[in-house]
């Protein structure tokens, strides 16, 4: 009886071949045999892989506008002010920061500057996407009042508010926090009071708390203000203005601080916003160049 030639060999390419075409998909993803789920690629990493010298990222002329008080020491003392001091950090890549403080007899100025670049741990997740999050979680809690109309509104004024007294034509919203809700971002105690509109019920000159535009990809300023006696018996009063933005994965926040003494007018809120925001342009330009 005559007997069929057995060709082991291809045989075995057969099998290998159909095993290829269903270890394949259609749209180009691979699956794993062993667990059974497809791959997908893990989201694109942050535009920015390091952070500046916090320190120098403010340059002297800036500084000199700022901190008012060191044109009137002695060189190596103004020198050392302009230097200011580098916040203690475990990873320069990951956060940074550096504090000046300006003594005059008018009172005391305060500037620090924070740098952070956000990394995300879950490759799902992008660097970018991780820091819109945090970002808009600082956002959140800095607490910002919705704006603000130019004028009162006048059919507010003849409408009674719930207590009986003649309404103020502002927002009820408006108003501030409740009583016994946390302090607005940027307060330095729970004691300070937030004063969330230096200009009163309505914002005639733009500068109650708000989102920033042309500011890196996000931005925000906050304005807190003290009353006097709450930073010592001579205190005339303090503000606090931050101003926070995004770029791409890295979060820059800004706080300049005035503490005037008794005998001194009080913080101007124009004069910290605008060089707290001139501060912010610089350090955009940084990230830009």
């Amino acid at each position: 009886m005559q007997r069929k030639a057995y060709v082991p060999g291809l045989a075995l390419l057969v099998v290998l071949a159909s095993g290829c075409s269903a270890a394949s998909g259609g749209d180009g993803a691979t699956t794993d045999s062993k667990a059974g789920e497809t791959k997908t690629a893990a989201a694109p990493p942050g535009k920015y892989r390091t952070l500046p010298e916090p320190c120098r990222a403010v340059s002297k002329s800036v500084l000199k506008d700022m901190l008012p008080g060191a044109a009137s020491l002695a060189e190596a003392d103004a020198t050392k002010e302009y230097a200011g001091s580098a916040d203690l950090t475990y990873d320069t890549d990951r956060r940074v920061g550096c504090r000046w403080k300006d003594e005059t007899p008018d009172g005391v100025r305060r500037l620090t500057v924070d740098f952070e670049r956000v990394v995300s741990y879950d490759p799902a997740i992008s660097d970018d996407d991780q820091t819109k999050q945090l970002y808009a979680k600082k956002e959140t809690a800095a607490n910002l009042p919705a704006p603000r109309s130019s004028s009162p509104t006048p059919s507010a004024s003849n409408s009674p508010s719930p207590s009986g007294s003649p309404s103020s034509g502002a927002p009820s919203t408006m108003a501030g926090p409740p009583t016994g809700a946390p302090a607005s971002a940027g307060t330095a105690s729970g004691t300070a009071i937030a004063s969330p509109s230096p200009s009163g019920g309505t914002d005639k000159d733009g500068l109650q708390p708000r989102r920033l535009s042309g500011l890196g990809d996000a931005a925000f300023l906050n304005d807190v203000s003290s009353p006097s006696g709450t930073g010592g018996a001579s205190a005339a009063g303090q503000r606090t203005v931050t101003v926070v933005f995004r770029t791409s994965n890295v979060i820059v926040t800004i706080d300049y601080t005035d503490q005037a003494t008794a005998s001194a007018a009080a913080p101007d809120s124009k004069e910290l916003q605008e060089q707290a925001q001139a501060l912010a342009g610089k350090l955009v330009e940084q990230f830009s160049e």
